[in-house]
């Protein structure tokens, strides 16, 4: 069954909760386990690990870069945008296998407010760990991190499919979401967010970051926030 097509963005103003900022720093963060992983907050000696995995070619592909980063040096930059200060803006975490401590995939929430109004979050995994449910361990237990994450309330434009619910009271109230964002052609990470049930709730056309000739079609993700 074909996709439906890409349609226009369209904006409304909500009232909802967002995770507090700041977020909590790197050593207020706990170490997190699931059945084969280890989720835990980053450390200058990840650079090695990092270094591999965004050396890999098949992983950067999927990036807002698009390539693999040209020597340790760019991937030292990249650490230190998830080290103190900037731990206070972000919710990154380092993964790695927890029988072996071996360091195979980086993911978290990086923006506050993407492409749908909503706080974004993503992933990436050495590619010897794809095909292994990795991503949809990492996925579950990440969202489970970040529901657990004190709130405040706020008001934000999100792109209206993201809250059917809103207008069905006068104060436009609507549930927190968190979304993820893939490429059409990144049936993997679709397939991930089908499994842990983020329901597909956008498809969009933005300019190519790879080719600023062509138009790419964004497909948008939605977790709801767990009533409480």
């Amino acid at each position: 069954m074909a996709a439906p097509a890409p349609t226009a963005r369209e904006w409304v103003v909500v009232k909802t909760t967002l995770p507090k900022q700041p977020f909590p720093s790197l050593k207020e963060r706990p170490e997190v386990r699931s059945a084969r992983l280890v989720i835990r907050p980053f450390q200058t000696s990840d650079v090695v690990g990092l270094n591999e995995l965004r050396s890999q070619p098949e992983v950067m592909q999927w990036t807002m870069q698009g390539v693999p980063d040209a020597d340790i040096a760019a991937t030292e930059k990249i650490l230190a945008l998830k080290m103190p200060p900037h731990d206070l803006s972000n919710f990154d975490c380092a993964i790695c296998v927890a029988e072996t401590g071996q360091f195979i995939g980086a993911g978290g929430s990086f923006m506050r407010k993407g492409e749908l109004g909503w706080p974004v979050f993503g992933y990436m995994f050495r590619k010897e760990a794809w095909g292994k449910g990795y991503a949809t361990e990492f996925v579950k237990a990440f969202l489970e991190m970040w529901w657990a994450l004190p709130r405040e309330e706020v008001e934000v434009e999100v792109e209206k499919s993201t809250v059917p619910e809103a207008g069905e009271t006068n104060d436009m109230r609507a549930e927190e979401r968190l979304i993820a964002v893939t490429v059409t052609t990144n049936q993997g990470s679709q397939r991930v967010l089908d499994k842990v049930g983020m329901p597909l709730v956008k498809i969009w056309e933005e300019q190519d970051l790879h080719d600023p000739t062509a138009m790419e079609t964004l497909y948008g993700y939605a977790a709801k926030r767990p009533l409480q």
